[in-house]
């Protein structure tokens, strides 16, 4: 344990020197993208419909080729539908990062698929 001294603050820092997951030892090539999952629920409110979303991050043991971020969201449903249907998606350097960029694109951009699940005590459930 080390002790860090600034002027009028002592921060204490816990961590082994160096320290990394065990799992990311499993992958011998950076083209096997390992990957730890995260789950995540979002529900979002349009009118007196919810919508639920399920966001999946992606945390690499180490970037995917061409990507500079280890962290990766992507939501199970489409946004925007009836014009151009896109998937929301983010990439970041921690899980924060990304699932933020992800969240953004939820709220940016409507529902419209068939599935809305009506909001519990909306008139007519």
């Amino acid at each position: 344990m080390r002790l860090f001294r600034i002027p009028f603050i002592t921060l204490c820092d816990s961590r082994p020197e160096g320290f990394v997951s065990d799992w990311k030892f499993a992958q011998k090539d950076v083209s096997e993208e390992l990957a730890l999952l995260h789950h995540f629920s979002f529900k979002r409110q349009q009118g007196v419909c919810e919508v639920r979303f399920v966001i999946t991050v992606k945390e690499f043991a180490a970037p995917p080729q061409g990507q500079f971020a280890r962290f990766f969201a992507q939501a199970d449903k489409h946004v925007n539908q009836k014009i151009a249907p896109i998937l929301p998606t983010g990439w970041g350097n921690s899980l924060l990062d990304a699932l933020t960029a992800c969240v953004r694109m939820i709220r940016e951009f409507p529902y419209e698929g068939e599935d809305p699940v009506a909001a519990k005590g909306a008139p007519g459930t």
